[in-house]
């Protein structure tokens, strides 16, 4: 059976589609679109050219999906569309003007759907998994294979550029501003830190652009999939300032997220201090797995 998924995303709307068997799933096509739905957000509120870009690029999914011969399609958004004001009415204006159904997730599903997508082909022990989204973060710790606790943090690359970063690069105190904004919500969360993660699950986007980053700089080969924690802060250090220099590496590598990228990986840097890691490892998977196991391999197996 040909699936397909569009996970409507607070910086990407990304469709993936897959051949689903009970057995498992393989990825036949993965298409992102850089829509910045978080950068539409007025007073807290999705704006109408928000929700206009959403349908949009939507609509322009539905002619692939429908080329594709798709036998079922599941919709979900994140932060994007859980984190406003206008939530409910938002979802009904794209969905009557896509005829999609949206499934909104909460906070504390996506990061049991993360953990469960991005644990899928690695030994899974004690630790934390963490996932930087465009508008949130969600974080998981785990023992023994099983999640202790899931939350959700509602800051992410995408918002806190938005929120704290006057031009296109973070000034020093902007940087400092986003370090706090972290730190503030994190000891909301403080009863997680129960030990010290020496090794973090990374999900994401931007986890997996700080990889591209960690391996270019350090000539490592491209199929790296670990970040030593060390490697985060010198990066940062060199992307510091808005010269031409430091645009040029980001341009070089990883060019559409030239914006995002500096609170990204702030906000990575500070979950890594606070949680004491040490290395990341960096999965492919994620929360669009995660919610297919869940929804699809079931329908599969009844079948």
């Amino acid at each position: 059976m040909i699936c397909a998924s569009i996970d409507v995303g607070s910086n990407t709307i990304r469709l993936s589609i897959y051949q689903c068997e009970t057995d498992g799933i393989k990825l036949l096509l993965n298409k992102k679109t850089m829509a910045g739905l978080a950068g539409y957000v007025e007073d807290g509120a999705l704006s109408p050219k928000g929700i206009h870009k959403a349908c949009s690029v939507l609509n322009s999914y539905k002619d692939i999906v429908h080329n594709f011969g798709i036998e079922q399609l599941y919709v979900f958004a994140t932060a994007s569309l859980r984190n406003i004001s206008n939530s409910q009415e938002a979802v009904a204006q794209i969905e009557e003007k896509t005829g999609l159904v949206i499934d909104v997730i909460t906070g504390e599903e996506e990061a049991t759907l993360d953990f469960i997508g991005a644990t899928r082909l690695m030994d899974v022990d004690d630790g934390i998994l963490v996932d930087i989204g465009g508008g949130s973060t969600e974080i998981v710790v785990y023992e023994d294979g099983k999640i202790l606790k899931a939350v959700s943090l509602p800051v992410g690359s995408l918002s806190l550029f938005s929120g704290y970063v006057g031009g296109l690069i973070p000034t020093n105190e902007e940087r400092k501003e986003i370090r706090r904004a972290v730190i503030d919500e994190l000891d909301k969360i403080e009863e997680l830190r129960l030990y010290d993660y020496p090794v973090m699950c990374g999900v994401g986007g931007t986890i997996r652009a700080a990889l591209k980053i960690n391996n270019d700089k350090f000539n490592l080969s491209a199929g790296n999939r670990t970040i030593e924690a060390d490697n985060i802060k010198k990066i940062l250090k060199c992307l510091s300032g808005s010269s031409k220099e430091t645009l040029t590496k980001i341009l070089q590598v990883i060019p559409d997220r030239i914006h995002t990228i500096v609170p990204g990986m702030i906000l990575l840097n500070t979950i890594i201090k606070y949680f004491g890691t040490e290395t990341i490892y960096v999965s492919n998977y994620g929360v669009r797995e995660g919610y297919l196991s869940q929804k699809i391999l079931k329908e599969c197996e009844a079948r």
